[in-house]
């Protein structure tokens, strides 16, 4: 039976699963009125990263002035922070009639992400956004996002991941990825494999597209924990700033700095004024996040093996702390072994824990290979006991780390943040 309440048939449609093409979205989004084209758009792909560089564009366009539509996935708490507006989010009562009317449209059978693709596209045409900057949501080339002709497109990095339907192989996730890539397009990327920018120049050749690389069309050099210099297409800046932590974030910052140079030949100027403020401003809730001092509580989205790295590296150059207790919870698609084994040789004490998500791994799983390694971990199943366990065991010198899945800190954040449950749909705000 199909829900009449808005908000529940939303959620129903998680039911329908993955899928990857662009036909369903497209057939949809005509009837509403195709309003992807009604704006300009960045599109922001790759495998780690992405959501950050999406929000320090969007930071520095809004500084800007410009009127900037923001779509990422997942939401950590509330589904309305996926569609936000010059940096608020989507209001329960326009999502609520957005759902209903892009309901009304539906002739055929949608996923969740394809129907939330157009309730953002819809929302901001409505908005009247100058600009929407879009997180890829699986791949590139055939996920609901690909139906726009963005001005500029970023490829973050790639790993491997999603193997089951990207490929098995770098370069035929490499391929995937670089389905963003449009004919004349202006492209930014941070891939440092051979193998993958072989791959991506090989599209931009046959696409007679411009891909400008970090490392060396684009260059960074850190010169404290969150300040840095950029060299870049066409313009410098010394001493910037960003509020975002961890290394990791200066190349973020970088691909996000050479997409808004680009967007300039595009008819989109930025001020430097407004760069550095946009950095400066910039926040991306769930990713190296501090939500509490003493004892220190850090939550980190880090959900794969190139994730978990850039996570210890972050751990050990930018934290200080006497023990390290980690709670670690993951999907079943992930490869936990390679992302326990960045992350276990700096933790002191480890308590495995499942986000209460139907995909998510049972932590009895996880802890019998940990043994296999000669360490020990506490299984505490339900996330929020095995939060209250790590705050009982840490001092005011210690760190807990929560990580794995960006559903577990989705779930820890609402605790810290006073919101009754992770997904709250329903929200006149």
């Amino acid at each position: 039976m199909i829900p009449h309440d808005p908000f529940e048939y939303l959620s129903s449609l998680k039911g329908m699963g993955m899928r990857l093409g662009l036909e369903p979205v497209t057939r949809l989004l005509r009837r509403l009125g195709s309003p992807q084209d009604r704006f300009k758009a960045v599109l922001v792909g790759g495998t780690n990263g992405k959501g950050s560089i999406a929000a320090l564009i969007a930071s520095i366009l809004t500084c800007r002035g410009y009127r900037v539509g923001l779509y990422t996935s997942p939401h950590l708490v509330n589904f309305r922070e996926r569609i936000r507006v010059d940096g608020k989010a989507i209001s329960g009562r326009d999502l609520r009639r957005l759902i209903g009317e892009v309901r009304d449209h539906i002739r055929e059978d949608v996923t969740y992400f394809e129907f939330t693709t157009a309730l953002a596209f819809l929302h901001f045409f409505r908005a009247g956004v100058d600009i929407a900057v879009l997180e890829v949501g699986l791949g590139g080339r055939l996920d609901a996002t690909n139906v726009v002709n963005p001005e500029v497109a970023v490829i973050s990095n790639i790993s491997l991941e999603h193997r089951a339907y990207l490929g098995r192989r770098l370069t035929d996730i490499a391929r995937e990825k670089g389905g963003i890539i449009k004919p004349g397009g202006l492209v930014v990327t941070a891939a440092r494999q051979k193998a993958v920018i072989e791959t991506l120049e090989a599209i931009g050749r046959t696409r007679r597209a411009r891909i400008f690389r970090i490392g060396r069309d684009i260059r960074v050099r850190s010169s404290g924990e969150r300040t840095f210099s950029y060299f870049g297409i066409e313009r410098n800046f010394k001493d910037l700033h960003l509020r975002l932590r961890g290394r990791h974030q200066f190349i973020n910052a970088a691909c996000a700095l050479g997409a808004v140079e680009l967007l300039g030949r595009r008819g989109l100027c930025v001020d430097d004024r407004s760069i550095r403020e946009g950095l400066a401003r910039c926040r991306w809730e769930g990713r190296l996040e501090v939500l509490q001092e003493r004892p220190m509580v850090v939550v980190d989205g880090a959900h794969n093996p190139a994730g978990a790295s850039v996570l210890r590296e972050a751990l050990e150059e930018n934290f200080s702390f006497r023990r390290l207790i980690l709670v670690f919870g993951v999907l079943a698609d992930k490869d936990y072994r390679k992302m326990l084994g960045r992350l276990v040789p700096v933790a002191d004490h480890i308590i495995l824990t499942k986000p209460r998500e139907e995909r998510a791994l049972p932590p009895d799983i996880t802890a019998r290979w940990l043994r296999t390694t000669g360490r020990r971990a506490e299984v505490i199943e339900d996330s929020s006991k095995a939060l209250e366990r790590a705050l009982r065991l840490a001092g005011k010198n210690d760190l807990v780390c929560i990580t794995g899945s960006l559903y577990l800190v989705g779930e820890t954040r609402a605790r810290f943040t006073g919101s009754k449950k992770p997904d709250i749909l329903l929200s006149a705000g």
